[in-house]
């Protein structure tokens, strides 16, 4: 009798509850190595948690088949993530002396992104996401347009004020950044200050309406109608989840009538 149930070993490093038990416990445990808390328990906890990743990243391959797993959203992002940390675990197991400290500085940061896993905790997730996805495919020609008004205004701004205000507008990557934040209502006052009192006083009285035109177009009335558009996308599912709960129930009704 065989003591190896290859199945229930898959079952084990395939159950969602222990998967993100293991999540939670690795991402306390960057938490704990980043905030320079505990010792080198830390390192070899971490690296058993990868090691369990690789082993539910192998049986979920042997169960679903190659590209099978590869089709799905979710285990691109966990085989990626468990594919870049491999140089880690190999330097962890074996005596591999690692010299190219930016190459390990990435490995550190591609640990952390484990955390985004606990994104699976989120109850209804897949319909969130699944409803952001299509609020996204909505709001694309708008944002588009969005973004071309926004370089319109930072070339046009670049033009008139890289003189009297070169911190904001002196090349069209810093002017495209100011009208930015224009727009997001973040230095709607300082901006327009900073450059009234470096222009010449023949364009004063232009430099303050130029700006609160730019405010109302791009801020107000821009971002008004991007978040109307996007949130009106996201809870399109629901209403037609309604409409078609509503014309079923209306067809019921019309079915009693005519009896």
């Amino acid at each position: 009798m065989s003591f190896f149930n290859y199945k229930n070993f898959c079952a084990l490093f395939t159950n969602e509850r222990i998967v993100l038990l293991v999540i939670a416990l690795n991402s306390i445990l960057i938490f704990m190595e980043e905030s320079g808390v505990g010792g080198h328990w830390i390192g070899f906890c971490d690296t058993a948690c990868l090691v369990f990743f690789l082993l539910e990243m192998l049986c979920k391959i042997s169960e679903a088949g190659f590209g099978n797993y590869w089709r799905s959203g979710w285990n691109c992002l966990d085989g990626f993530l468990v594919i870049v940390a491999l140089p880690t675990l190999v330097s962890a197991i074996f005596p591999i002396q690692l010299t190219d400290f930016s190459f390990l500085l990435i490995m550190r940061l591609f640990r952390v992104f484990r955390i985004f896993r606990l994104v699976h905790l989120f109850p209804h997730f897949n319909t969130i996401a699944k409803a952001f996805k299509l609020a996204m495919k909505e709001s694309t020609s708008l944002l588009l347009g969005y973004m071309i008004t926004i370089c319109i205004f930072a070339l046009m701004s670049c033009a008139m004020f890289k003189n009297a205000a070169p911190q904001f507008f002196g090349t069209p990557f810093e002017s495209i950044y100011s009208i930015f934040r224009m727009f997001t209502i973040d230095g709607w006052y300082e901006i327009p200050d900073a450059i009234y009192d470096n222009v010449d006083e023949s364009y004063q009285y232009l430099v303050r309406p130029y700006f609160i035109s730019i405010l109302v177009l791009g801020g107000i009335i821009g971002m008004s109608l991007i978040n109307s558009v996007f949130v009106d996308a996201m809870v399109s599912d629901n209403n037609d989840d309604v409409k078609a709960k509503l014309e079923e129930l209306e067809k019921k009704i019309d079915k009693l009538l005519e009896k």
